[in-house]
């Protein structure tokens, strides 16, 4: 199983570098089209060359069209696109409201975080917990122990840091 999953990080890995270098041939004006297709294992493959037989065509953009590149927008520090008129809108008393929740969820969830920390820095005794009775015999039992517990409160810690940023970030 370990072995498949590889497999597909590589296969995924390389149709993206894939559709980068032919996006970039089409974006310098290269003819032709790259398309979508997926196999008959559901396996999505992208390709300028015609299809292998049992591979559906699920989308393709010639070389006509403009790509839109990754990150264009991150990189001019601005908004291209202009927000339709006709997109759907949520009046400021709704909005308020939301974000009321979300703070309030937010709240509660540091709180519990704040608290399973207090627990796990308790149980970790900073780094010397009394060992148990089947671990005096086994120092590798014990020492596996205490990385669990200084495991779990490095997780608590990171989770409390990014809710204080999330709560920050509220309006």
């Amino acid at each position: 199983m370990r072995r498949n999953e590889s497999h597909v990080g590589k296969r995924c890995v390389l149709a993206l570098a894939w559709c980068l270098l032919l996006g970039s041939a089409v974006a310098a004006g290269a003819q032709g089209s790259v398309c979508k297709y997926m196999d008959a294992n559901g396996n999505i493959v992208f390709s300028n060359l015609p299809p292998d037989k049992g591979m559906r065509k699920i989308s393709c953009m010639s070389g006509e069209e403009s790509p839109k590149r990754a990150g264009s927008t991150a990189n001019s520090g601005s908004k291209n696109t202009p927000t339709p008129g006709d997109f759907p809108r949520v009046d400021s008393g709704t909005q308020k409201g939301r974000d009321d929740v979300r703070r309030k969820v937010l709240g509660e969830e540091l709180a519990t975080e704040e608290q399973l920390l207090v627990e796990a820095r308790t149980a970790y005794a900073n780094g010397a917990p009394v060992p148990l009775p089947e671990e005096s015999s086994n120092a590798e039992k014990y020492r596996e122990r205490i990385a669990r517990y200084r495991q779990a409160v490095q997780l608590h810690e990171r989770n409390i840091e990014a809710l204080k940023k999330e709560l920050g970030n509220t309006k």
